[in-house]
């Protein structure tokens, strides 16, 4: 992918133009506010100091739910955009996976370099490059391949160097910024971090600070008030934002909810340019993230194929009395 994926632009495709039922499931947004918080997610503004971890254990005690996951660690000093799923929607934090980052790094030189050489370097870290993980990382310190977006917005002052890097999940722009100072020759380290974005989260929509969390789950404690909770707290839905999305007839829902391949007559419309092998996301006609699959055929074989499997079915999110069930097992089928 030569484009981080916030810069991709998909269209609709219709297969079936088909109805939903209204009496079974409801839209994301209007979901009881205590469905509503087992299916949420926060864009959480994580301040510099705790861990994400930490940070994770105190949004579960301020709202009162046993279960919190975050989406990608941040080290104590990072700050910025850290995504905390709920409940039951710690699933979805796989969807991140394949949506990238960006960052805001302030970088210290060690020694005096001209400002063009310092732009020349960045500009042969952006593509593929190649990373083994920090001694203090949670993965396995592996040699892997991780790809730049772009490395844009470079200030200058003394020895400090200010950039934004938009990146593929999992890249450690400490270590980014070490081995650029290793090729301008005297070395460099990051000063201070922030995650501008993850996936579809971003700063300029829907952050919020512990502080403003508190003061929404307090409200509506006090008074029944959902709205400003409502507000601080997200449908889970919108963390595959990014996320190739195939809408499902209400009769083929309940199939998928037991663990069955999507096959291609249950899609009513689906996104396009999804290739073979891609995340993708099950959603029903109202709106809500059913389960996630990997695509077994592109988004147009989808389109004009009546028959044969289109997705395989890899986690499923939705409760499973959701929808009825409207198909029969084999083995009821093969009774005389």
């Amino acid at each position: 992918m030569d484009v981080p994926p916030w810069e991709l632009r998909r269209s609709m495709l219709v297969k079936l133009d088909e109805e939903t039922n209204p009496k079974f499931g409801c839209a994301p947004e209007n979901r009881p506010i205590r469905d509503y918080l087992n299916y949420g997610i926060i864009n959480l503004d994580k301040p510099g100091g705790p861990s994400s971890h930490e940070v994770a254990a105190w949004v579960k005690r301020i709202l009162d739910v046993k279960h919190a996951g975050h989406g990608g660690t941040l080290d104590p000093k990072v700050t910025g955009i850290l995504p905390v799923a709920l409940e039951k929607a710690p699933k979805v934090i796989e969807a991140l996976l394949v949506s990238g980052k960006e960052y805001v790094c302030a970088m210290r030189l060690h020694g005096d370099v001209d400002e063009q050489k310092v732009r020349d370097v960045l500009e042969e870290f952006v593509g593929d490059i190649l990373q083994r993980p920090p001694l203090r990382s949670s993965v396995r310190r592996v040699v892997r391949t991780r790809r730049i977006y772009y490395l844009t917005d470079l200030e200058f002052r003394d020895r400090w160097v200010l950039f934004r890097v938009g990146c593929q999940a999992g890249t450690y722009i400490r270590k980014l910024v070490y081995d650029v100072g290793e090729v301008l020759g005297p070395g460099a380290h990051m000063d201070e971090l922030r995650r501008v974005r993850s996936g579809p989260f971003t700063e300029d929509e829907s952050l919020v600070t512990l502080y403003s969390l508190k003061a929404g789950y307090d409200l509506w404690k006090e008074t029944g008030d959902e709205s400003t909770l409502r507000r601080v707290v997200l449908p889970m839905e919108r963390a595959l934002g990014l996320v190739p999305k195939i809408y499902v007839r209400d009769s083929a829902v309940s199939s998928i909810c037991h663990g069955a391949k999507l096959a291609t007559p249950g899609i009513a419309r689906l996104e396009t340019d999804i290739k073979s092998r891609d995340l993708v996301g099950f959603f029903s006609l109202k709106g809500e993230l059913i389960a996630l699959g990997k695509a077994i055929i592109t988004s147009e074989e989808m389109v004009s194929r009546d028959h044969g499997l289109a997705a395989d079915t890899i986690r499923v999110i939705m409760d499973l009395d959701t929808y009825p069930r409207m198909w029969q097992s084999r083995k009821t089928e093969e009774k005389p």
